[in-house]
C-alpha cells in the first residue's frame, strides 16, 4: 500500500476507537453496559442489527460468491422478512414484559435452571467459535495479500476493537457500528462505481449487467427442488426463516441490540426496516461480485486470487509446470477479451443470432479456462499440501488492491477491520452478557452490588476477547467464509429456536422433556450433517422440528408439570 493509503486506514481506525471511547461515557451499573439504559431509537437498533450481522465475512466473501457462483446466495436472506414479522409479534414483546438482560433468562423462568444452562452454552460455544473465524477471516486475507504476519494480524484484529467494547458495552457498540456502516457503504459504493468506471470505453453499467447475465451470473431466483442444492427458492424461504428467526430471536448477539430499545415499538421498527433493508442490501453487495467478474472478463485475471499462494508454489518444484499453466490460461483470458466485446457489440444490436453466437463461444472458452484452473488447483494441494485452494475469499480483494487508486486501497482495507469489529464487538459484548446473567450471577454470586457486576462484565469481555484472538489463531483452512460461519450457526440455531418455540407455544410441556428433546435433536442434527444428505439451511428446520416433535412425545411419558411462567399478554 502507499502512504496515502497508510495514513487512510490509520487515521479511520483511530477515529473509531476514539469514538468508541467517547460514547462509552456513563457507565455505572450492568443496565448501562448491556442494555444502554434502554434508551435507543429505532434507527440506531436497525444500523446496530445490520452491523452485527453483516461482518467482514459478508463484506469480503459475498462478491466473491456471486464471481464464483453467481447471485443465488440472495436466496438465502429470502425467509429473513417473514421472520421479523414473527419476532415482532412473539419474542419482542415478551422479552420487553419480563425486563430480561438476555433471552435465556426468560427458559428459566418458563422450565428450570437446567434448559436455560443448555440452552446458554450453546450459544456460548456457537458465538464464541463464529466470533474466533470473524477474525481469522479477514486476517488470513489480509496477511496474504499484504504480507503481514497472520498472529499478529489476528491481534491487531481483535486488540484494538477491545478497548472500546470491554470500556463502553452495548452503548459503544451500537453508536461505532452506525459510525462504522457510514463508511463501509461509503466504501462499498467507490468500489462499485470503480469497476464499471475501470471498465473499456463504450461498456458502461447497462452493458456489464448484459455481459453479466448472459455468463449466468445474475441468476437470483432459483426454482428448482433439490435438499442439496445450498441456494434455490425454497431452502431460502424455509430454511432462511428458521435461521433467520432463530438468529434474530435466540442469539443474545442480536437479541441485545433490540432489548437496547426505548420500547416496543421501537424494537419493532428496527426488526422490521432491517427485514426491508437486508435483501436488497446483501443484492447490491452480490452484484459488485457480478460486476467484477464481468471486470476480469476485459483484463487479466490470475490462475489463482491468492497470489501470496502462487508465489510459494513458484517456489517448488513444481514451479515450471505452473508457468506452463499460467501462460495457457493468459492466452484463455485474451481470447476472452475478444469474445466478451464481440458478445457486448451483439447485445448492443439485438441481434439475437450475434447474441447467441457470442455467448456460446465465451462460455465454451470459459469452461476452457476453469479446466486449466482446476489443473492448477491440483498442482498447487500437490506441492503444498496445507494450502487452501479455494481463493473465493480473495477475489474482491485482489481487485482493490492492485485496481482501485491511492487512497481509496487504504479506506477498503478499512472497510475490512471495520465490518469485523462491528460483528465482533456485538459478539463480545453479548459473550460477556451471557457469562455474567446466565453464569456467574445465577450459579455462583447472585448478590454482589452494581460496581462489582460492572467490573465482572468488563472482565469477561476482556476474556471473551482474548479466547476469540485465540481461536482465531488455531483457525485452519476455512474455505468460503462466510458459508462457514452459517453452517456453524446451523448446527445449533434450529434446536435453539425449538426450545424457545415450546416455551412460547407448547405450555403444557416442561423443562424436563425439553432439555431432553434438545440433546436428543442436536445430536440427530450433527449426524444429519455429516451424513451429508441435505443442505446445511435445513438443518434449522430439522432441528427446530425435532424439538418441537420430541418435547410434546417426551412430555406424554413424563410427570406432568404446570409451568412456571403463564403466557404473557403480547400487545
Amino acid at each position: 500500500m502507499s502512504f496515502l493509503d497508510w495514513i487512510v486506514l490509520v487515521g479511520t481506525l483511530a477515529i473509531i476507537i476514539l469514538y468508541g471511547v467517547w460514547k462509552s461515557r456513563g457507565q455505572y451499573n450492568m443496565e448501562s453496559y448491556f442494555l444502554g439504559n434502554q434508551s435507543m431509537p429505532w434507527y440506531i437498533i436497525l444500523l446496530s442489527i445490520i452491523g452485527t450481522q453483516a461482518s467482514a465475512v459478508t463484506f469480503i466473501s459475498a462478491p466473491g460468491q456471486a464471481y464464483t457462483d453467481g447471485m443465488r446466495f440472495v436466496q438465502y436472506y429470502f425467509g429473513l422478512p417473514l421472520a421479523m414479522v414473527v419476532l415482532c409479534i412473539t419474542f419482542v414483546p415478551i422479552f420487553h414484559k419480563l425486563k430480561v438482560y438476555t433471552a435465556y433468562e426468560f427458559l428459566e423462568q418458563r422450565f428450570d435452571l437446567k434448559t436455560r444452562t443448555l440452552t446458554s452454552s450453546l450459544f456460548l460455544l456457537q458465538r464464541g467459535l463464529s466470533t474466533g473465524i470473524s477474525i481469522c477471516a479477514p486476517s488470513i486475507i489480509l496477511s496474504s495479500l499484504l504480507g503481514w504476519n497472520l498472529y499478529w494480524t489476528n491481534v491487531i484484529m481483535g486488540g484494538l476493537l477491545i478497548i472500546y467494547t470491554v470500556a463502553g458495552g452495548t452503548r459503544a457498540v451500537a453508536y461505532t457500528q452506525t459510525f462504522q456502516l457510514a463508511i463501509i457503504f461509503s466504501g462499498m459504493f467507490l468500489a462499485g462505481w470503480m469497476v464499471v468506471h475501470l471498465l473499456p470505453t463504450g461498456i458502461g453499467i447497462k452493458q456489464a449487467l448484459q455481459v453479466s447475465g448472459k455468463m449466468d451470473k445474475l441468476n437470483v431466483i432459483v426454482t428448482k427442488f433439490d435438499w442439496q442444492d445450498k441456494y434455490n427458492i425454497w431452502s431460502g424461504l424455509i430454511g432462511g426463516f428458521f435461521l433467520a428467526l432463530s438468529y434474530f430471536g435466540t442469539d443474545q448477539s442480536q437479541v441485545g441490540r433490540y432489548l437496547t430499545a426505548k420500547s416496543i415499538k421501537e424494537s419493532r421498527l428496527g426488526l422490521l426496516m432491517n427485514g426491508l433493508v437486508k435483501v436488497p442490501m446483501q443484492f447490491l453487495i452480490l452484484l459488485l461480485g457480478a460486476l467484477v467478474f464481468v471486470f476480469y472478463l476485459y483484463f487479466r485475471a490470475p490462475i489463482f486470487f491468492n497470489e501470496a499462494q502462487l508465489a510459494k508454489v513458484h517456489q517448488t518444484a513444481a514451479g515450471p509446470a505452473l508457468v506452463q499453466l499460467e501462460d495457457k490460461y493468459s492466452i484463455l483470458g485474451q481470447l476472452k477479451q475478444r469474445q466478451v466485446k464481440l458478445l457486448a457489440a451483439a447485445l448492443e444490436t439485438d441481434n439475437a443470432t450475434q447474441i447467441a453466437a457470442a455467448k456460446k463461444a465465451l462460455q465454451q472458452t470459459d469452461e476452457k479456462s476453469q479446466q486449466v484452473r482446476t489443473e492448477a488447483l491440483t498442482l498447487i494441494r500437490k506441492a503444498d499440501p496445507t494450502a487452501d485452494t479455494n481463493d473465493t475469499n480473495y477475489i474482491f480483494l485482489h481487485f482493490v488492491v492492485n485496481s482501485l487508486p491511492k487512497g481509496l486501497v487504504g479506506l477498503l482495507i478499512a472497510i475490512i477491520f471495520l465490518a469485523a469489529w462491528g460483528s465482533i464487538a456485538a459478539a463480545l459484548n453479548s459473550l460477556a452478557s451471557t457469562t455474567v446473567i446466565d453464569v456467574y450471577k445465577r450459579l455462583y454470586n447472585a448478590n454482589a452490588s452494581p460496581g462489582h457486576y460492572l467490573n465482572i462484565s468488563k472482565l469477561w469481555t476482556l476474556i471473551w476477547g482474548i479466547f476469540c484472538i485465540a481461536v482465531a489463531q488455531f483457525a485452519g483452512s476455512l474455505g468460503s467464509l462466510i458459508e462457514v460461519v452459517n453452517v456453524l450457526g446451523s448446527w445449533f440455531y434450529g434446536v435453539t429456536l425449538g426450545i424457545f418455540l415450546v416455551a412460547f407455544y407448547m405450555k403444557p410441556v416442561g423443562g424436563t422433556a425439553t432439555f431432553w428433546a434438545a440433546i436428543v435433536a442436536e445430536i440427530i442434527v450433527l449426524t444429519v450433517y455429516w451424513m451429508g444428505k441435505v443442505s446445511f439451511l435445513w438443518l434449522n428446520a430439522i432441528g427446530c422440528m425435532l424439538v418441537l416433535l420430541l418435547a410434546g412425545l417426551l412430555q406424554m411419558v413424563l410427570p406432568k408439570r404446570k409451568p412456571q411462567v403463564e403466557a404473557v399478554e403480547i400487545k
